[in-house]
């Protein structure tokens, strides 16, 4: 992709503007809203929340962990290690189940969750988007990274709301980042009249194909979910 400074597809613009719309949905919450369940299976908010928080310190480490060597991965082609993984799955459940358990104090976990996702998005803002970064064994550019933390960023929005209905959506450019990542893992824009929440839904598992969906995805239906 290519961008320009102040251009709305920019990659530190898309990240902020992620986490913007996180911390609008996790600002008001309460001890109550912290145990409504979420679109991820075994998690509550409060959970899913302390796996956001992990992603954005993982941000700020792999924003400032420049690499030597050139990016062996794009804001695309991140995603495809991904497999399933029933047994890796079930531990990172257990994980976060058990860490978030460790705050106690909700408000705790929330106000570290908001600090943390406005740092990230700051050291998105200074980084330059071209320089070479590492995450979880692979480089990418740091415009590359940003892209793929508003995606996961996105994802896990609409998931956080499952059980919020009153409670705002993603942003606008972090949905078009998912779908651009999205179609580009496909290899074509997908076949059918999704919107963006039902595409980024379906295409991460979360909603079960229907049969005129599969039709129309052809051969493509069986590569679902694209990743989780």
């Amino acid at each position: 992709m290519t961008t320009r400074p102040g251009d709305r597809t920019e990659p530190a613009r898309v990240v902020g503007d992620a986490y913007d719309a996180l911390a609008a949905v996790v600002r008001p919450l309460g001890d109550e809203e912290s145990w409504l369940p979420t679109g991820c299976t075994g998690w509550a908010v409060r959970d899913l929340m302390f796996h956001l928080l992990a992603d954005a310190r993982r941000a700020l480490v792999a924003l400032h962990t420049p690499a030597a060597g050139p990016p062996d991965r794009d804001a695309v082609t991140y995603w495809t290690d991904w497999a399933p993984d029933p047994v890796g799955a079930a531990h990172g459940r257990r994980y976060n189940r058990v860490a978030a358990s460790m705050f106690l104090d909700f408000g705790q976990l929330k106000e570290v969750c908001l600090e943390t996702l406005a740092a990230a998005a700051r050291a998105a803002a200074a980084a330059a988007s071209d320089r070479p970064v590492r995450t979880q064994g692979h480089v990418l550019t740091a415009g590359d990274l940003m892209t793929t933390l508003a995606v996961e960023a996105t994802v896990h929005h609409l998931d956080l709301t499952v059980g919020l209905p009153d409670a705002p959506g993603p942003s606008a450019t972090g949905l078009a980042a998912v779908r651009a990542t999205l179609d580009g893992l496909l290899g074509r824009p997908v076949p059918y009249d999704w919107g963006d929440e039902h595409y980024a839904r379906a295409a991460t598992g979360r909603t079960a194909l229907t049969l005129a969906e599969r039709r129309a995805l052809g051969a493509d239906a069986a590569r679902f979910p694209l990743f989780s």
